[in-house]
């Protein structure tokens, strides 16, 4: 194992998908300056990559897994394919990356009819899959600074809640000239995922409305002043959310065939990130295989299935859509930034893995929620969109899209926790009508008291615990050994 930090170094550039124009890496661009197109990042001598065998790869990036060098630890131990202009005292690593993927259980399988793992992408520091991006879009401003000697530095984003909590966090840990600020939709977001950049230092300011006002508000900020603008319009974070899919690939031996990875679809970023990440590995023949990949949208936030729901790619036509409150509250977007890039992707995903390679699924709400509940009730940590994805691949099934002998990789986004609030509303029946939801009294839950507060007070210490096993007792049917 060679410890060391690569010696390659690429030569990197932005590249519109509007026009086609590209730029140096020196300024912050997030949009075209001749066309307001969205950039892709690439590497202008990935080619030469190809002079290691993709063999070779699969040995240095195994190796890399077992290193103790910090800057190799976390997404970066995939250097090369991600952004390998950086200098190892550029890179921030906070432990994001290395999540597992865990096996659902025989009896959800038997449930589902389906065979399904997570990857539980919500055991990153923050608690979500925006660390990764977050790791290299930071570490590119750490490089920016280094370099240049800027003394301050202002970033931004918009969020729904998982954006803001990672920004801040890496904001607090690189610090210096460093300020951040998130802006939110005003009653949009959980209180946990609220106290997430309060706690971490952020200034957080909060704009009635939905996530699409917030993101024209730190647009307009992007364009007119000197800010690091932080969510999915910065190609740097859809860099670094690329090693989703190299992890994946590493995880399962670097053998994609017969594997789906179901993908919930915001604000698109992610699912350009995934597909953009299995392309290069194809490309360097790290895997001989495509796994395929499938967009989840709930219909209450629906713009990209919309647009693939028309079979001829010639008649489609792409609109933004209003969107209505949703349990899947990190994809509740109605107009997706990156979806320029999800079109550029799926037609060189189609190209080299086939038609059905890439496909996009609307679920129900009902079926978002209860994905969520059927998940964690059998053993794992999935948050909404986690049972976005558990939906996606129900209804997958459903439509006849999956065979037996395919196995689905679910990607759950954050931890359960951040979204117990939608949980208790279900266990309680209290979803205000516009999320169209009707609690199934087999997946409530909730506590039992199984003595009254005024026993304590009346009873002696030992009637009291004597009381409350025979309760217990009774309650769970027991009998004596």
């Amino acid at each position: 194992m060679n410890p060391h930090f690569p010696s390659y170094r690429g030569v990197m550039e932005y590249h519109c998908l509007g026009c086609g124009k590209t730029y140096g890496i020196d300024e912050l661009l997030y949009t075209c300056p001749e066309c307001g197109g969205v950039f892709l990042l690439r590497d202008t001598t990935f080619d030469s990559l190809k002079k290691t065998s993709g063999r070779e790869w699969r040995e240095i990036f195994d190796a890399r897994a077992a290193s103790k060098n910090p800057a190799l630890r976390g997404i970066f131990r995939f250097y090369e394919l991600m952004a390998p202009v950086l200098e190892p005292e550029d890179i921030v690593c906070l432990g994001e990356g290395n999540t597992p993927i865990v096996e659902s259980s025989p009896a959800l399988r038997e449930i589902t009819g389906l065979r399904t793992a997570y990857k539980n992408d919500g055991q990153n520091p923050s608690a979500s899959f925006k660390d990764r991006g977050m790791a290299c879009a930071f570490s590119y401003l750490r490089n920016c600074i280094r370099r240049q000697g800027w003394d301050q530095v202002l970033t931004v984003c918009a969020s729904t809640g998982d954006t803001s909590a990672s920004a801040a966090l890496y904001a607090a840990y690189v610090g210096g000239p460093i300020k951040s600020v998130v802006l939110l939709p005003h009653g949009k977001v959980t209180p946990q995922q609220l106290a997430q950049p309060l706690g971490s230092g952020a200034i957080v300011l909060e704009v009635p409305g939905v996530f699409d006002d917030c993101m024209k508000v730190v647009e307009y900020l992007a364009d007119n002043y000197r800010v690091a603008l932080l969510n999915s319009k910065n190609a740097w974070r859809i860099l670094g959310q690329e090693s989703y899919a190299f992890e994946v690939a590493q995880w399962y031996g670097w053998d994609m065939a017969g594997k789906c990875v179901f993908v919930p679809i915001g604000n698109a970023g992610n699912i350009t990130a995934v597909m953009a990440g299995f392309l290069k590995l194809l490309d360097l023949g790290v895997i001989e295989t495509l796994p395929r990949i499938f967009g989840v949208q709930s219909h209450h936030a629906d713009p990209v299935y919309r647009y693939y729901a028309v079979d001829d790619p010639a008649k489609r036509s792409y609109a933004p859509v209003p969107v209505t409150p949703s349990v899947a509250q990190a994809a509740m977007i109605g107009n997706p930034v990156s979806f320029p890039r999800v079109k550029h992707f799926a037609e060189r995903y189609e190209t080299l893995g086939g038609e059905n390679a890439f496909q996009v699924l609307q679920v129900t709400e009902q079926a978002i929620i209860e994905g969520m509940l059927l998940a964690n009730r059998h053993g794992h940590i999935a948050c909404t969109q986690g049972g976005e994805c558990l939906a996606g691949a129900r209804r997958a099934k459903e439509l006849g899209l999956l065979s037996d002998d395919e196995s689905c990789i679910l990607d759950a986004t954050a931890h359960h926790l951040k979204f117990v609030g939608f949980q208790q509303q279900y266990f309680d029946d209290t979803f205000p009508a516009e999320f169209g939801i009707t609690p199934d009294p087999t997946l409530a839950n909730r506590p039992e008291l199984i003595l009254q507060p005024e026993d304590k007070a009346s009873l002696s210490p030992e009637e009291y615990t004597a009381k409350a096993a025979v309760n217990v007792v009774r309650r769970l049917g027991l009998t004596k050994r």
